[in-house]
């Protein structure tokens, strides 16, 4: 299957490139090598990310990737993942399915405790499903992961069942997120500002204090006893505490790492990755995202790319390849998929994404783009042939941000004026909930290959609370639906 395509098998996204980046030195003032990787007991970890600060640090709100990567070192999920992708007991130490699908039973783990004393049972799991559920939250990620849950019960203090619509085959790959992690019901009924402030969880630190704009510093919870099944520490953390800042700027974060000032920076800048290879001090890794691959959406809900014809020309149009290969050094590969390097299940189609001019201009003139004006642009009854290209400057690197002028120039050869638009996080939402793009970078962390029902089912179109949809490219196709129905093992 290969739900990238409509019945025309014309794409409707743009596969790009698929990696993010981690550079870190030893936990002190002073880098140490990377090969000294024995656990220390005591000091504090310095964290320095180049993600958009989170205006809520409750995973529950919104749903992004920033909240879910800060939210993991104090909020724990009911599932896990092993290192095969394989589902494993965390907070949940079994579950059970009926057999027609619709009903869930989970186990839960005896004496764990959130860290302001709650107790974690069967009732903090309805509690917090229903909070995610709650349009009064505004979630969207989580919202979206647990649509299918019609209603939860208390079968015992350490039983909880999930009652669905109808059968999820990913539902533990959704309840494996942070963005359905459990916080303390005591917690979820403050007030939303404050438990945006300050979740409270079971995990193995908790949030001490957030100086907005500087940083929010963790503390170890120092009665943590519930990691994974997989764990290979048991107790609680080894740090005493992690500081963890937001550093927009690549070059400052760099610079942050090399004095020591940090010990950890991630949205790694490839000329960063390089000169970090040479560095005995400095180790790199390679930590792709799951779910989703960074992809370009075109729009396929209005004009120019409601037209199969004109998406297929700006797909031959753009020379991906070129640019990832100038831009990325070396350090991020093409990508012809819509799910990430690291999902097994990803189908890749470079025979779909092939850069040829002469075709795209081809289609555009069967697509009745065949005029030109004074700058060159394709018309078609005096209207311009515009992709209107919003551009989050807090979720894009310089260098990806630089791909796309790259793509903007080749597409233009071909008659595209491509307008990128680069806007703060809050405003590149507004574009995109006003549907007001044509095309739009649009990466989506879900773990598993159901991320692409997400993504591309016609049920996607309609807006979570919080006012996000998911699906960017407005696929709104029966045959697609039908396909990803038919790939869930229970569709």
């Amino acid at each position: 299957m290969t739900p990238l395509v409509h019945h025309s098998h014309v794409p409707r996204s743009l596969a790009v490139v698929s990696a993010i980046a981690l550079l870190l030195t030893g936990c002190s003032a002073s880098p140490q090598p990377a090969e000294n990787t024995s656990p220390v007991s005591g000091g504090t970890l310095n964290y320095a990310s180049g993600d958009a600060e989170p205006t809520c640090l409750d995973p529950h709100v919104g749903g992004n990737y920033p909240q879910a990567l800060v939210g993991t070192q104090f909020l724990e999920s009911l599932v896990s993942r092993d290192s095969a992708g394989t589902i494993i007991p965390w907070l949940a130490s079994s579950w059970s399915q009926s057999a027609d699908g619709l009903a869930w039973d989970f186990t839960l783990r005896g004496n764990v405790t959130f860290t302001d004393g709650t107790p974690f049972d069967a009732a903090a799991v309805q509690a917090n499903i229903a909070h995610v559920q709650d349009p009064k939250t505004g979630s969207s990620t989580g919202y979206l992961a647990v649509r299918k849950v019609v209603s939860t019960s208390v079968v015992s203090p350490t039983v909880v069942r999930l009652t669905l619509s109808e059968p999820d085959s990913a539902l533990l790959e959704s309840l494996s997120q942070p963005w359905l992690a459990m916080e303390s019901p005591k917690a979820l009924a403050r007030s939303q500002d404050e438990n945006c402030a300050a979740p409270i969880g079971t995990g193995p630190f908790e949030v001490a204090s957030w100086a907005k704009q500087n940083a929010i510093t963790l503390v170890r919870n120092d009665a943590y006893t519930s990691p994974p099944a997989d764990a290979a520490h048991t107790g609680p953390a080894y740090l005493d505490s992690i500081v963890w800042r937001y550093i927009p700027d690549s070059a400052s974060r760099y610079a942050a790492l090399q004095s020591g000032a940090v010990d950890v920076i991630d949205n790694a800048q490839p000329d960063t990755i390089v000169q970090a290879g040479k560095s005995s001090s400095i180790r790199h890794l390679d930590a792709p995202r799951p779910g989703a691959s960074n992809r370009i959406e075109l729009n396929s809900g209005r004009a120019p790319f409601n037209d199969p014809l004109v998406r297929e020309a700006f797909v031959r149009a753009a020379d991906v390849d070129s640019a990832v290969s100038s831009l990325f050094q070396g350090t991020a590969t093409r990508s012809f998929s819509a799910l990430s390097s690291i999902e097994p299940l990803g189908v890749s189609r470079p025979d779909l994404f092939g850069y040829d001019q002469a075709a795209a201009g081809t289609l555009l003139d069967s697509a009745g783009w065949t005029g030109r004006d004074a700058d060159g642009y394709r018309t078609k009854d005096g209207v311009r042939l515009t992709v209107v290209f919003p551009v989050s400057t807090n979720q894009s690197i310089p260098a990806e941000q630089s791909l796309f002028e790259q793509l903007q120039a080749t597409a233009k050869t071909a008659g595209f004026d491509v307008v990128l638009s680069p806007l703060d996080l809050s405003a590149w939402y507004t574009a995109l909930g006003s549907n007001a793009y044509d095309a739009v970078s649009a990466p989506y962390t879900k773990v598993g290959p159901d991320v692409l029902r997400t993504l591309f089912d016609s049920a996607g179109i309609v807006p979570a609370p919080s006012g996000y949809f998911a699906n960017h490219a407005q696929v709104n196709d029966a045959t697609v639906d039908a396909w990803l129905t038919e790939a869930s093992p229970d569709g």
